[in-house]
């Protein structure tokens, strides 16, 4: 009797709960009020209809506006709750009037459109319970950012950037207090009418936003703050993650109360003149995962400690000629995936632990001062797909990177490297689209199974030592280059140690157009005082027409060639 009693409260429990499941499926329908204001929106926007995707599917007819392309409905009241309109083409300007009545609005997205900065200056203060608004990728037209905007205190992602504001930031931004993502970045640098920090200065507008885990101001002119960037945010954010100020004027020192910030996770500070030493403390930030501080005019020895990072995941500081360092042994439980150094001062070694960084996809070391031969334990790095080794000192063989099949770019140029390269070498890089080994002294036959690659676009080989011929196949399966868009090219050494170079031209599909630029002497010489010498001395016709025209050419040439008789106007 138990069981059945059970049993029928299990039964009505289930019951109940899909009875509720029903009444929130009807009741997430698109309700009618809803429906008409979505069609006056876009009745009143200017959009490109054979661009758009979303807006163009709107209409009477479609019954449930909930399923409308960009539209979020609450699945309980039907309220449209978001506008995901971003891409669609939208010009000229946006009815706020139209916008400002959806009450109940959280997520409104309208990035990447051309948007007319009059149109959206004003009635922001009327959708209270959005949390998340981008505008990013829009053309303001440099004005200052909408006062309006900071009154949107429930905000925890607002995302301005690319938009062509310009001017001071307003001091608003500090009520925002439950802002968790903030991207402020221009690529509109142009003198006064970049946005800036100044007066207010970044303290005062950072300092109430506790919550904020993300900044991103690249490109904001903070001249006003170059030296005390660091103390503002390390002070009145602590519990940011990811701090981006690309090009923002900022100097160094970087202080070290950066190193409370112990949530921080991203740093990118590329292209500002911090003209100081790497700071040994960034080596205490135990989550960090990228370092980004590429064209900073840093000098003196980096901390090897800083590569030893075991969370750290991209590391660019390429592009600061008086850096220098040696690489240190790198950990086997390494997370490196992209390690860029090119155009520093770093010498030495590779290290054979090279070959610990099993997730490396990425490595740029050209420029710099790196010696010694390349450890074979690069073959090792199966996610390899961008290597660029040129312009150092390398010496020995080319490193064998048999399980590197993903590469798409070599480049061991301008180096030492000697020896013969195996003619199975290339097998299986189907992917690899650039190849360049020019300027060593490799010895010995090209590896036939670099012509059997189809993808390549551009090969160069030049100022080695290579002997053999070139197989007629090459012409044949080098397919990408009669397709590349761009110059391919083919540098190479022949028989005697003689360069060409073979330019592919792909913007024509009917024809390929094949340029010689350099050409052994001799060969070019020959061949060229052949084809003018012997039709003149096996046929009579072509050499009178040939001394024919001789005749009209001197004739021209003294004609024209001597002074005028006429006097010149004045």
């Amino acid at each position: 009797m138990k069981n059945v009693v059970f049993t029928w409260l299990l039964l009505i429990h289930l019951f109940q709960i899909f009875l509720v499941s029903e009444i929130n499926l009807v009741s997430a329908q698109c309700l009618d009020d809803q429906k008409s204001l979505l069609l006056e929106f876009k009745r009143l926007l200017k959009f490109n209809s054979t661009a758009s995707t979303k807006l163009v599917n709107w209409n009477q007819s479609a019954e449930d506006c909930c399923k409308w392309g960009g539209v979020v409905c609450n699945k309980s009241s039907g309220h449209v709750i978001g506008l995901e309109l971003d891409g669609e083409s939208i010009n000229g300007g946006v009815s706020t009037s139209a916008l400002f009545k959806f009450q109940y609005l959280q997520k409104l997205n309208l990035a990447d459109n051309n948007f007319e900065a009059a149109e959206i200056l004003s009635g922001w203060s009327n959708l209270t319970s959005l949390t998340y608004l981008n505008l990013a990728n829009n053309n303001f037209n440099f004005t200052e950012i909408p006062p309006g905007l900071f009154n949107l205190t429930s905000l925890t992602y607002l995302n301005l950037s690319n938009c062509g504001f310009s001017g001071q930031i307003p001091e608003g931004l500090s009520r925002m207090t439950r802002l968790d993502i903030l991207d402020l970045s221009t690529s509109f640098v142009f003198g006064n009418s970049a946005l800036k920090i100044d007066n207010p200065n970044l303290i005062v507008l950072v300092q109430n936003l506790k919550e904020l885990t993300e900044l991103y101001l690249d490109g904001v002119n903070m001249t006003a703050e170059a030296n005390s960037w660091s103390q503002a945010i390390s002070s009145s954010l602590p519990n940011l993650r990811v701090l981006s100020l690309r090009e923002s004027h900022i100097a160094g020192p970087i202080d070290p109360s950066i190193e409370s910030l112990r949530f921080l996770s991203h740093i990118d500070l590329n292209g500002n003149n911090i003209n100081e030493t790497v700071p040994e403390f960034l080596a205490n930030l135990t989550y960090l995962k990228v370092l980004r501080l590429s064209f900073c005019n840093l000098r003196g020895m980096f901390p090897r400690r800083i590569i030893q990072i075991p969370t750290l995941e991209i590391l660019d500081i390429s592009d600061n000629i008086y850096l220098q360092v040696s690489l240190p042994e790198l950990p086997k439980s390494g997370s490196l995936r992209i390690l860029i150094l090119s155009f520093t001062n770093f010498s030495g070694v590779l290290p054979e632990s090279i070959g610990n960084l099993e997730l490396l996809s990425r490595i740029e070391i050209s420029n710099c001062n790196f010696s010694g031969s390349i450890p074979d334990t690069m073959g090792n790095l199966r996610r390899l797909v961008h290597l660029e080794f040129s312009y150092n000192n390398f010496g020995g063989h080319i490193p064998l990177l048999q399980n590197s099949k993903n590469l798409i770019y070599i480049d061991f140029s301008h180096n030492r490297l000697s020896g013969t390269i195996p003619s199975t070498y290339f097998e299986g890089f189907v992917n690899l689209v650039h190849v360049d080994l020019g300027f060593n002294v490799l010895t010995g036959e090209i590896p036939s199974s670099l012509f059997a690659l189809q993808s390549l676009q551009k090969i160069k080989l030049s100022q080695n030592l290579f002997s053999g011929e070139v197989p007629q196949s090459l012409f044949l399966n080098w397919t990408a280059m009669m397709g590349y868009k761009d110059d391919a090219e083919l540098e190479i050494n022949d028989l005697r140690h003689k360069i060409f170079k073979l330019s592919f031209d792909g913007n024509q599909h009917s024809r390929t157009k094949v340029e010689w630029e350099i050409i052994a002497a001799e060969t070019g010489f020959s061949l060229g005082l052949g084809i003018i010498i012997m039709p003149l001395i096996f046929y009579r016709r072509w050499r009178m027409i040939y001394f024919e025209h001789i005749d009209e050419a001197l004739s021209w040439i003294f004609k024209h060639g001597s002074p005028s008789k006429k006097t010149k106007k004045r």
